[in-house]
């Protein structure tokens, strides 16, 4: 087991005895009295600084002298509309927050793996768990816009397809299509997150000097391409979730 962080210490001491009987109270048994462990403390800390920024950002708006957290976050938010214009269409801009902080949570999640040769630290999108958390989170809230935007009725149709004599055939091969969305991107950040885990490991045991600068900016590239590429996706499938108002 790796050591814990001074983060994960610090949350089990505040809120410990707390999780464990929740869980317990489900029907969970934790294996200890810190339930809490590196890579959820690691993923609290994401969350917590992405809100502290946003409120900074929100609190010291400034038109004619804009600090440095506020040009960042300009920028974020005109890179992700600009993607979100071209992906989803018109009405982009309700969905644009939640893109947003999928790719920023994402982002900075893959980025803990730059210090990997740190003890107890790990990238938390390489395990498995939350990748499906993340994706789970997606599937339900593009086909909550789907049903909202359509109608129950006009959004289930989509999945048995043009021709109605199909669509006994369609709709259970659309309705496995759709669920399938989450393994898929699931699987794809994990493992590309836990390979480049994996190699920057291997490369600090063998090459502790030189090269794992290499394959620490290799390492950047992939955090930054996965972070686009799941939010990209869940762009997609927001799109085409909500295509029938843009018809309209």
């Amino acid at each position: 087991m790796p050591p814990s962080l001074a983060i994960t210490r610090l949350l089990n001491n505040l809120f410990g005895p707390v999780v464990a009987a929740v869980m317990q109270h489900l029907g969970l048994h934790p294996a200890s009295t810190a339930p809490i462990n590196n890579t959820f403390a690691l993923e609290f800390l994401v969350a917590f600084g992405l809100i502290v920024f946003f409120l900074v950002v929100r609190f010291t708006l400034s038109v004619e002298n804009p600090n440095p957290a506020q040009q960042l976050a300009e920028m974020i938010h005109e890179f992700v509309g600009s993607q979100a214009e071209q992906v989803i269409g018109h009405g982009y801009e309700r969905f644009q927050p939640f893109v947003t902080c999928v790719l920023l949570f994402i982002l900075l999640n893959n980025l803990f793996g730059l210090f990997a040769g740190f003890p107890g630290m790990n990238t938390p999108t390489a395990q498995p768990e939350v990748p499906l958390g993340i994706a789970v989170l997606t599937f339900l809230y593009y086909n909550y816009h789907g049903v909202r935007t359509q109608g129950a009725i006009s959004y289930l149709k989509h999945f048995a397809g043009p021709v109605w004599w199909m669509a006994w055939l369609l709709f259970p091969v659309e309705i496995i299509s759709h669920l399938a969305r989450m393994m898929s991107l699931t699987i794809r950040l994990y493992a590309n997150m836990l390979a480049s885990d994996l190699l920057t490991l291997i490369c600090f045991s063998m090459m502790p000097v030189i090269a794992p600068t290499v394959f620490l900016g290799l390492h950047a590239g992939v955090a930054v391409i996965q972070a686009y590429v799941f939010m990209l996706l869940s762009m997609i499938y927001l799109g085409m979730a909500v295509a029938h108002e843009q018809i309209n």
